[in-house]
C-alpha cells in the first residue's frame, strides 16, 4: 500500500506550493479549510467542520470489518513574518508566510489520505485525519479535542518538517524518539504599577519602569539558582511595554514572557516563583505587581511502544540508516501535539529536510525558512504505512 506514495512527489510538491501561497494565522483559516476541503472531496473523504475554528476532521472507514481507530495529524496555520524569498510560489498574503511548514504537513496528511482512502476495501477500523488551525498559539489542539477528535482513538501519531532538531541532521533522515522529546510552553504576563509623574521630580512617584527592570533581572535567579543543573528549563523575557513619553514616568509596565520546562513540577514550581517575587520585588520599590500564568501546553511525551512502532514503520519503507531512534536532549520548542498524547499513547515524528545546497536549514520562523520539498514523499509514506500496520495488528 505505502508503495503507492512514490508516485505522489510531483502531487505533494504541486499541493504544498498552492498551499504556501495562501497563508493564514490563527483559528479562522478560511481559505486555507476550503482548500483541504475541496481536496478531500476529490478523494471522497467525509468530514466534519469545527464549531470553535477553521479545523475539521476526516474518517477513513475500513470496509474490511471493524477495527481499532488510528489519527494522523496536521496543523495548518502560518505565521504573521514578511516572507523573504523570491519564487513563483511566494506568499499571496502580505505579512504572513508559512514559515514553519504547515503547508508540507497538509500535503503530506492529504497525500497519505489519497493513497488510505483508494485502498478501503483493505482496511479494518478507521482513520481520523486531524487538519487542526493554530498550532501557533496553542490553541488549536484543545479546540480539537474540545469537539470530541480524539473519541475512540486508540492512538495518534504526528510528523514536523524542517530542522527543528539540528540543521546538521541531513534532509530525508526521519527521527522518532520514545520519551521526552519537546518542552512545555506556558506564558507570563506581569503587569507593575507605580504611580506616574514628571521624570524631573521622580520622588513624586513610584517608577514602575525601575520595579519593572530589577523583576526583570530577579526572574533570571530561578534558572540560575533555584533550578538544578540537570533540568532543563528556561524563562525569557520577549516583551516589555511602558512609557509614552521620555521625559514622564508611567504608571504602568507590562512584561510578557515564556517559560519552558522538561518536567511538570518543575513547571508549577517556575509559574509559583515568577508570581513571588514579581509581588516581593515591587513591594520593596513602594509599587504593586500582579501575574498571570496562562497554562500552554505540556512537553511533548511519546510512548515508549509507540516511538518503537513508529520507528519499525518507518525503517520498512525508508531504510534502516534514514530513521534515527534517540536524540541527544529534548528539544525546548513546544507542540500542542502534547495534548493529543494525553489522551491517547501514539508518538511525534521529525523529518528533516536541511539542505545547505538548497538553503533550507534556516531556522523556523525566519523569513528564509523553507524547506527540501524531495523529502515530503516520505511523510506521506510514513504516515501511510503506520495507518496500515496499526490497523492490521
Amino acid at each position: 500500500m505505502w508503495k503507492d506514495c512514490l508516485k505522489l512527489q510531483d502531487e505533494l510538491v504541486r499541493m504544498r506550493r498552492e498551499l504556501h501561497r495562501i497563508p493564514e494565522t490563527g483559528v479562522l483559516l478560511p481559505k486555507t479549510r476550503e482548500y483541504v476541503e475541496e481536496k478531500l472531496n476529490e478523494y471522497g473523504i467525509p468530514f466534519k467542520e469545527n464549531k470553535s475554528d477553521s479545523g475539521l476532521v476526516a474518517v477513513i472507514e475500513g470496509e474490511k470489518g471493524p477495527g481499532k481507530t488510528i489519527a494522523l495529524r496536521a496543523d495548518m496555520d502560518a505565521l504573521p513574518v514578511t516572507e523573504g524569498i523570491e519564487s513563483d510560489y511566494k506568499s499571496l498574503h502580505e505579512g504572513k508566510m508559512h514559515a514553519c511548514g504547515h503547508d508540507a504537513h497538509m500535503a503530506m496528511l492529504l497525500g497519505a489520505a489519497k493513497v488510505l482512502s483508494e485502498h478501503r476495501p483493505e482496511l479494518c477500523g478507521r482513520i481520523k485525519l486531524l487538519f487542526q488551525a493554530d498550532e501557533e498559539e496553542v490553541i488549536g489542539a484543545k479546540n480539537m479535542i474540545g469537539e470530541g477528535c480524539m473519541e475512540g482513538v486508540d492512538a495518534v501519531f504526528g510528523t514536523h518538517i524542517g530542522c527543528i532538531l539540528s540543521k546538521d541532521i541531513p534532509a530525508g533522515k526521519l527521527v522518532v524518539a520514545p520519551g521526552c522529546i519537546m518542552a512545555s510552553n506556558d506564558r507570563f504576563i506581569i503587569k507593575v504599577k507605580g504611580t506616574g509623574c514628571h521624570g524631573s521630580t521622580p520622588e513624586k512617584g513610584v517608577d514602575p519602569v525601575n520595579i519593572a527592570a530589577h523583576i526583570i533581572i530577579n526572574l533570571q535567579e530561578i534558572i540560575a539558582r533555584e533550578i538544578p543543573a540537570v533540568k532543563a528549563a528556561a524563562v525569557t523575557i520577549g516583551k516589555v511595554e511602558a512609557g509614552f513619553a521620555y521625559n514622564v514616568i508611567p504608571s504602568e509596565v507590562r512584561i510578557e514572557g515564556t517559560v519552558r520546562t522538561l518536567d511538570d513540577e518543575i513547571r508549577k514550581y517556575i509559574a509559583k516563583r515568577i508570581e513571588e517575587i514579581s509581588v516581593s520585588t515591587a513591594k520593596t520599590f513602594r509599587g504593586d505587581a500582579e501575574c498571570h500564568i496562562e497554562w500552554g501546553v505540556p512537553p511533548v511525551e511519546n510512548d515508549k511502544t509507540m516511538a518503537a512502532f513508529a520507528a519499525e514503520c518507518a525503517k520498512e519503507v525508508l531504510g534502516e540508516e534514514e530513521v534515527i531512534t534517540n536524540i541527544a536532549s529534548p528539544n525546548m520548542g513546544a507542540e500542542d501535539f502534547a495534548e493529543y498524547l494525553k489522551l491517547a499513547p501514539g508518538a511525534f515524528m521529525f523529518l528533516s529536510s536541511s539542505n545547505a545546497a538548497k538553503h533550507t536549514d534556516e531556522p523556523h520562523h525566519s523569513p528564509l525558512f523553507n524547506i527540501d520539498e524531495d523529502v515530503l514523499w516520505e511523510g506521506s509514506t510514513v504516515f501511510v504505512n503506520i495507518a496500515e500496520r496499526f490497523l492490521a495488528e
